[in-house]
């Protein structure tokens, strides 16, 4: 199963880094070193996490989403098609999302980021796109959402936070990873698949308010 791999993968290099300063140096997200030509950073950095608490929140999440797209993919796309497409959204995820910080600091020999998050979003946004009515809750907060009102309110709150640069996070990659993440997976579904997941998307919404609408006898 691909997520595991990657899961197990990120995990031993993240850990390695932990203790060796010079790999994570070799491998963190650099702007200005990728302007200079190493362009593999653009992805490197996804294998690397600020502590066990960060890896931890990152491939449970992974774990936890990406199983359930992973084995979606492969029922609608086939094995090996199907395998492929996931691997590319988790790559892209991780390319696109770090993209906009890129070009904001291509000249900024100080500024580094590392983490997974831009590609779980992506993956998450997957979830939330084929599954728009299900529930999904923020950890260690007790509501519990349908799925596209929480993709709006994380990416209202990202932006929001983003503007005010709290907590020294990339908030613009969980918001362009996001992104990513749904447009991905709705083109690759109708170009392989013939399954147009907007729509689908709306139906299930419409039908799921329109059926709570008479449960309330409104």
């Amino acid at each position: 199963m691909i997520t595991i791999t990657i899961i197990i993968l990120t995990s031993l290099i993240s850990y390695q880094a932990f203790r060796d300063h010079g790999l994570a140096d070799r491998l963190i997200f650099q702007p200005a070193v990728v302007r200079d030509g190493e362009w593999f950073r653009l992805l490197s950095y996804g294998l690397l996490h600020a502590d066990v608490m960060h890896l931890l929140f990152n491939m449970f999440t992974f774990y936890l989403f990406g199983s359930y797209i992973e084995t979606i993919f492969k029922l609608h796309m086939g094995p090996k098609v199907g395998t492929l497409a996931f691997l590319l959204l988790y790559i892209g995820g991780l390319f696109f999302s770090i993209l906009p910080t890129y070009f904001k600091e291509k000249n900024n020999y100080y500024y580094k980021g590392l983490g997974a998050s831009g590609a779980v979003s992506a993956v998450v946004f997957a979830y939330i796109l084929i599954n728009p009515m299900n529930f999904m809750g923020i950890m260690f907060i007790p509501i519990m959402l349908p799925a596209f009102l929480f993709g709006f309110l994380f990416v209202f709150i990202s932006i929001y936070l983003e503007k005010k640069e709290v907590g020294g996070i990339n908030h613009s990659a969980h918001i362009t990873g996001g992104l990513f993440g749904l447009t991905f997976t709705a083109v690759i579904f109708l170009a392989v698949s013939n399954v147009n997941l907007l729509l689908e998307f709306v139906y299930k919404v419409q039908i799921r308010s329109i059926g709570d609408l008479f449960h309330f006898g409104f």
